[in-house]
């Protein structure tokens, strides 16, 4: 005996308009797009089997996208309702709880953890503690050292260049210098390509080397502005010749004030213009 077809899924215009929107989207996920689809065609008096084959489902999944609308509206379209889908094996707590233990103990017969101590430690996989280690830039079996400085006179100074930066002196240019040498100085009318699976690396027909240079910069601190210039040599000749080009760029009359590292010069050093 044949099944009696189901009514029509009874849709206000609201409605409709929600799910032809839901339908027609490219960025909602794919049951949520095939829902849609499904309860328009509902709505135009298709046969639940005709909706099921056409959509790659089966009918039951149909008359649960019916009875769902029919519950809870087309806010509800696309969701996993309670009590369906995968569950997860492994809970946020059980991941947060290995994440405090990774940054706050120790093992006891080792310096830092590694997946592996973790992983029995906590109860999770290697994978799953490397995953999450990953995901948030965790690496325990890295140190970086630091040495406090021996400079009797070291919090003054800290406090004096720090002060520069967050309070200039009213009317005055601070300028935070730095340098980079070494840099290759390529001629070339374009990037050259990187070498990819099938075709090797490629560079223009016009590219020269010449090379390598310097390249002293100082940054204005409040404006952003940057001065800077290259050179061939990296000299005290050349930092001379880069303190009377800021000496020119910066308007007369103004006090300049340049902060420079010790890995270049030994202190910071201030040029009074009037």
């Amino acid at each position: 005996m044949a099944r009696p077809p189901a009514p029509p899924l009874h849709l206000s215009k609201k409605e409709r308009t929600a799910l032809e929107g839901i339908a027609a989207s490219i960025s909602l996920p794919h049951r949520a797009v095939r829902e849609a689809k499904g309860l328009l065609m509902a709505g135009d008096g298709v046969a639940n089997s005709s909706i099921a084959e056409a959509l790659g489902v089966s009918r039951s999944t149909v008359l649960q996208w019916r009875s769902h609308f029919e519950s809870d509206g087309v806010e509800w379209v696309g969701e996993v309702h309670e009590g369906r889908g995968r569950k997860p094996v492994i809970t946020q707590e059980q991941i947060d709880q290995m994440i405090s233990d990774t940054l706050h103990t120790t093992p006891p017969d080792a310096t830092h953890w590694s997946n592996r101590t973790m992983a029995d430690h906590c109860g999770l996989s290697r994978t799953t503690v490397q995953r999450e280690w990953q995901a948030r830039g965790i690496k325990p079996h890295l140190l970086k050292s630091f040495k406090v400085s021996n400079d009797p006179d070291f919090e003054d100074k800290l406090i004096d260049i720090v002060g520069l930066y967050m309070n200039p002196p009213d009317g005055a240019i601070v300028l935070s210098f730095d340098e980079k040498s070494q840099i290759q100085a390529l001629d070339r009318t374009q990037q050259s390509l990187p070498m990819k699976q099938g075709r090797p690396g490629t560079i223009t027909h016009d590219y020269k080397r010449h090379g390598t240079t310097t390249l002293f910069a100082a940054l204005n601190v409040l404006t952003g502005e940057l001065i800077g210039r290259c050179f061939s040599r990296h000299r005290h000749e050349e930092f001379l010749a880069f303190l009377r080009l800021i000496n020119r760029e910066v308007p007369r009359g103004k006090e300049i004030h340049i902060i420079l590292d010790n890995s270049t010069f030994t202190s910071r050093r201030r040029a009074l213009r009037g």
